[in-house]
């Protein structure tokens, strides 16, 4: 019995732990809300009465019609095969359906874009205006270039262009111009066909990083 008291209590802090940390009363409509989703940040707007919207891919939709099962909160398993597919919109879903268990950070972006946030009303209403489906790209329209139109009146993704700084850091370097070169000619001996034809596409491949480096 004691036991049973004991887990009681430690379920109900935790339950009013999780309550407090995404308190709608601590939000303001038009504040841009971020939460960590797999492998990248996720982002939404505001909009007040514990409503958020935000682009997120989901693969259900390619699979049913059914609004009831699309409008359940998006799972990790359905957003990813989502980013795969290309399919996502512009929904609206509960906070709690929004953090997916993670503590929200409020208006972080400020730090971080040159530009001013517009007047929140003006900030939710660009951001309401979009739902509905849209054309999804990982690079180049996902959720944070959605939320920083809305906020600052300029599409772009941090998240977007720390990825392509860094692959271009491994892709573009010296080491991968001599692997291309080294690969290329190794596969043509083995392949017996060491004609001009052969090396000089891979070599013409290693120049253009050697000099993109």
């Amino acid at each position: 019995m004691f036991l049973y008291q004991l887990l009681n209590i430690f379920y109900v802090a935790s339950q009013k732990e999780e309550e407090s940390k995404n308190d709608s009363s601590r939000y303001k409509r038009g504040d841009l809300l971020e939460v960590p989703r797999t492998l990248f940040t996720h982002f939404g707007i505001y909009l007040g009465d514990n409503r958020v919207a935000h682009l997120i891919p989901d693969i259900l939709p390619v699979f049913t019609k059914n609004t009831s099962a699309i409008s359940t909160m998006v799972s990790n398993n359905r957003l990813m095969l989502g980013v795969i597919a290309k399919v996502a919109s512009v929904r609206v879903d509960s906070l709690a359906d929004f953090a997916y268990g993670s503590e929200i950070l409020v208006n972080h972006m400020d730090k971080v874009c040159s530009q001013p946030p517009l007047d929140g009303d003006e900030v939710a209403r660009r951001a309401e205006k979009l739902l509905g489906k849209v054309n999804y790209s990982l690079l180049w329209y996902n959720c944070e270039h959605y939320v920083m139109y809305c906020r600052y009146g300029m599409s772009i993704s941090y998240q977007t262009y720390q990825f392509c700084t860094a692959v271009r850091k491994i892709v573009c370097s010296r080491k991968s111009s001599y692997l291309t070169a080294l690969c290329g000619v190794a596969v043509a001996l083995y392949l017996g066909c060491v004609t001009l034809l052969t090396v000089l596409p891979t070599l013409l491949v290693s120049f253009t990083i050697w000099m993109a480096a």
